[in-house]
């Protein structure tokens, strides 16, 4: 993990701080006979610690994802919690997991009233792949160069110098979040805010290097910074208020392109050994809105609006065509996109209690993306290889979004109450097939409290999406089959239902909960794409406690099946095959929770187990070849948790933590694929995931503050 100045400046202010505030605390407590002229947190406090240490048994980026345990050792922990008060002050702080690269530290408070603020740190670890490797070493963060000797070849089989050259390449990135804020009241009626916050992401991601014919996997380097800042100010009256507000979002990328060395045979003619891909561009996001409410407390009725207009802007220098300087291209039609996207907002929503037993609600929400760029006629050159005689302008793409629902419940006796809703969806889009759809949904619920232990809940409804045509003159200067229909641009007609049962008889202290839920769906006016697809749900959940609460415990199931059919056409013409997807899942909960064992109910014991199934088939049925099948894909997770806490004193207790987690994963598509496995594809190697890890941990958890006993 790359950690930046800022972070450890951070963390060496905020941690001091919070810790210099509990020791503040606890000093009060020590001396609270003393006289003193400030006391700041004399009216009172609380702070906890939790202090320990895990040890995880394998390196695994499965297990670390977002928690910070990739890797074998012992982690060292700190969380903690506190409050404190002084007259109208307040003052709240939070840690967690200080010792991981998953840390939080939140700090916040203020008078209530009158002011307030927020300050804060987090990081988030995401780790994709440990078992990938590469030959590329980086080379001042935006270069990636083959390793000195290295031979090229036509086919993987002929590269010699793989084996000598692999070394352990993980993808991975890490996420770190500071934010800071503050805000006032004046004159009772105004209130004013104002936040900033700056987000840094950067690591190692996969990118697919083309040299037409053949490609390689790169470990792509990237660093993005992104900076957000919001004011607003907003009035209050008896029965509403109206806000004004502006906000910016700023992203820079620290690197415009990365280039990259050919490990294939390079063209002696073109001798293109370098390539280049270009990497996101900096861009810039203002927006201004309104936002406002009313309630009309006599008519019980509430009305809210929203409404905002914002600008995009992208004016990056634009990369040439190419870094082969071998290769004759026209100048570009201008040095840089000057990207212009104007943004608009609005949303307008009336909820009313109409009679005691009646409520409606009825909403209408506009959204515009207008794009301004300027189209221009741009040359071709395809992957740094050769220069196309095709030409190409860039599309900008604009649409208009308008959606109404309303909704209405009515208590049709006391233990029945009836709802229903419709929504209307129209869409309107530049440069793309349709340019006209709408989408009409419309649902019924009816919940009925047959006694006093028995729920039913069920509802079902329909929405259909359709278009005036489908262009396929547009479709085919695309290159695409005019018979194709996009599955987000297609017709469709989907029918969906779902039903809950809720059982808890107070006799037996037992709870039990049924769901099912299904959605189908018809593409009937599809010929090539999406033709169907259905969704089938269930699950049971059970739990019980004793008469004294000091046990409970828990047993639920469930599974989930997706199947969906797609048609398609081998040599462009009419459909010769078809696809069937099937999609199956299975999970099984269970554990019990045992509270105050032993003489002095001093120890708590907790045990969870969990354990999911996942499989995918693909059967494809061709004409010329008759039926296939894809490898299975399959998944299955078994997680175990166990916990025992003993409290040595109303303040202090120790715990012990074993989390045993076992993952399995078949993956075609990753499942022995070494780096040179494929002829003319240098891949990067990374397997499927298959750990088996155990952590153990020893923690300690002691309050300060807060009521003695």
């Amino acid at each position: 993990m790359r950690v930046t100045a800022m972070q450890l400046s951070l963390v060496k202010w905020l941690l001091p701080v919070a810790l210099a505030l509990t020791s503040a605390a606890q000093a009060q407590v020590d001396t609270s006979g003393w006289a003193c002229d400030f006391c700041p947190f004399d009216e009172g406090h609380r702070a906890e610690y939790k202090i320990g240490a895990t040890s995880v048994d394998e390196d695994s980026a499965y297990i670390g994802d977002a928690t910070g345990y990739d890797e074998e050792g012992v982690y060292a922990n700190v969380d903690g919690d506190g409050s404190y008060a002084s007259g109208s002050y307040r003052l709240r702080w939070n840690l967690e997991d200080l010792g991981l690269d998953s840390r939080v530290v939140e700090i916040d408070g203020g008078r209530p009233g009158s002011f307030d603020f927020n300050l804060g740190y987090r990081e988030l670890p995401r780790r994709q792949f440990d078992t990938s490797k590469s030959i590329y070493e980086l080379s001042g963060g935006d270069t990636l160069l083959l390793p000195s000797g290295w031979v090229n070849a036509g086919l993987t089989s002929g590269m010699t110098q793989i084996a000598a050259s692999l070394a352990p390449y993980d993808i991975e990135s890490d996420r770190s979040v500071f934010d800071v804020g503050a805000g006032f009241t004046a004159a009772e009626r105004w209130r004013f805010a104002a936040d900033f916050r700056r987000q840094e992401r950067d690591g190692t991601r996969i990118s697919g290097g083309s040299a037409f014919v053949q490609a390689a996997l790169l470990p792509l380097p990237f660093d993005y910074v992104t900076d957000e800042v919001e004011f607003g100010v907003r009035y209050n009256t008896d029965n509403g208020f109206v806000g004004l507000g502006w906000y910016l979002s700023d992203f820079e990328s620290d690197f415009d392109s990365v280039t990259w060395e050919q490990p294939f045979s390079v063209d002696p003619v073109i001798g293109n050994g370098t390539y280049r891909l270009a990497q996101p561009p900096d861009s810039r996001l203002q927006q201004l809105s309104l936002n406002a409410g009313f309630s009309f407390p006599g008519r019980k009725t509430v009305v809210s609006l929203s409404a905002a207009t914002g600008e995009i802007e992208q004016d990056s220098a634009l990369l040439p065509y190419t870094v082969t300087s071998s290769i004759s291209t026209s100048p570009l039609p201008r040095t840089s996109l000057d990207g212009d996207v104007d943004t608009r907002h609005l949303s307008v929503s009336l909820t009313s209690k109409i009679i005691d037993k009646a409520r409606i609600k009825i909403s209408y929400r506009y959204d515009e993306r207008d794009n301004k760029t300027a189209q221009d006629v741009w040359s071709r050159v395809i992957v740094d290889t050769f220069a196309s005689t095709d030409v190409e302008a860039n599309v900008p793409y604009s649409f208009e979004r308008a959606t109404l629902t309303a909704t209405a419940d009515y208590d049709l006796f006391d233990t029945i109450r009836v709802s229903g809703g419709y929504e209307r969806r129209d869409i309107d889009r530049d440069f793309q097939e349709v340019t006209e759809q709408t989408e009409d949904t419309g649902w019924g619920r009816l919940r009925w409290r047959l006694t006093s232990s028995l729920e039913l809940d069920v509802k079902g409804g329909a929405s259909e999406r359709d278009f005036d045509s489908y262009d396929t003159t547009f479709a085919a200067s695309l290159g695409q089959n005019p018979l194709l229909r996009k599955y987000h641009l297609a017709y469709r007609y989907r029918e969906f239902g779902e039903v809950t049962m809720a059982f808890s008889p107070p006799e037996v202290r037992v709870a039990v909960t049924l769901n099912g839920l299904f959605a189908e769906d018809s593409y009937t006016k599809s010929q090539l794409g999406t033709l169907s697809g259905d969704e089938f749900r269930l699950v049971a959940d059970v739990s019980w406690w004793s008469e004294s609460g000091n046990v409970s415990g828990y047993l639920n199931a469930g599974m989930e099946d997706v199947e969906s059919l797609q048609a398609g056409s081998e040599v462009f013409a009419a459909p010769d095959w078809r696809a069937t997807h099937d999609d199956d899942f299975t999970t099984v909960g269970a554990g019990f929770h045992v509270r105050n064992i032993g003489d002095n109910d001093s120890v708590d014991l907790l045990l969870d187990y969990l354990h999911t199934d996942g499989a995918s088939e693909i059967i494809v049925d061709s004409d010329s070849r008759g039926p296939s099948e894809f490898p299975e894909l399959k998944s299955e997770l078994d997680y175990v948790r166990f916990r025992l806490a003993y409290r040595r004193s109303a303040k202090l207790e120790i715990n012990l933590n074993l989390r045993y987690q076992r993952f399995k994963g078949e993956d075609w598509a990753l499942e022995g694929v070494r780096p040179a496995t494929i002829p003319t594809v240098l891949s990067l190697g990374a397997q499927p995931y298959s750990p088996d890890v155990l952590l153990v941990g020893l923690g300690f958890h002691y309050g300060i503050g807060g009521d003695e006993e």
